[in-house]
């Protein structure tokens, strides 16, 4: 499972209640995070968010897609090969929603070499927490990454990618209302993933 959004939408938020309310469901259960759930991706992490440098898209793209590589295999791969539930928080759908529509890569290109990073993985059902930059920007005003800093057109056009990817998926994207207060949230969330497992399970 992955839980993703715009900067501000309140994904880092849910994660914890949500594996809670898993786990007291009987469900084994790693929470997990990209970038930066590695060893080296806590480097490419640095570079990436916090560094100084100014980064070409092409080198932002393949950079992200380095910390994939190392966290698919080191940590997604051997939790589901042992029967537990991992709960992302961002995964490849924001690969395409920043790189793609919010950097102008070439959509191809992206999806192209996210693949390729995945080893087949993909997620079963993705969280997509949605609300309008108006709700989001006051929850990010004090956040010091490259990425949140950037301006609103930037985070319109991630905002539009994601709208188009759970259009396009929407059996597996199902999109929460991120605007509601954040009890809310969670209760729609918890709602949505036990629909989601009774119909894995019948």
């Amino acid at each position: 499972m992955t839980i993703e959004g715009i900067d501000g939408a309140g994904k880092s938020t849910q994660v914890e209640p949500l594996a809670a309310h898993l786990r007291a469901r009987g469900h084994d259960v790693l929470t997990t995070h990209e970038p930066g759930a590695t060893l080296l991706g806590c480097e490419l992490r640095r570079v990436l968010l916090e560094s100084e440098v100014a980064l070409e898209p092409r080198t932002e793209l393949f950079l992200f897609l380095a910390d994939r590589v190392e966290h698919v295999r080191r940590v997604i791969a051997p939790a589901l090969a042992a029967g537990t539930i991992v709960l992302c928080d961002r995964f490849a759908d924001s690969t395409i929603a920043y790189q793609g529509y919010g950097r102008a890569t070439d959509l191809d290109e992206v999806r192209r070499w996210d693949t390729a990073s995945r080893d087949g993985i993909a997620p079963d059902l993705t969280l997509l927490l949605d609300c309008p930059l108006a709700v989001a920007a006051p929850r990010r005003r004090h956040a010091s990454d490259r990425y949140q800093s950037l301006d609103d057109a930037f985070h319109e056009r991630v905002r539009a990618g994601f709208l188009a990817l759970a259009a396009a998926e929407p059996r597996r994207i199902r999109r929460i209302d991120a605007s509601a207060p954040i009890e809310t949230v969670r209760a729609e969330i918890a709602a949505v993933v036990d629909r989601w497992l009774a119909e894995r399970v019948g």
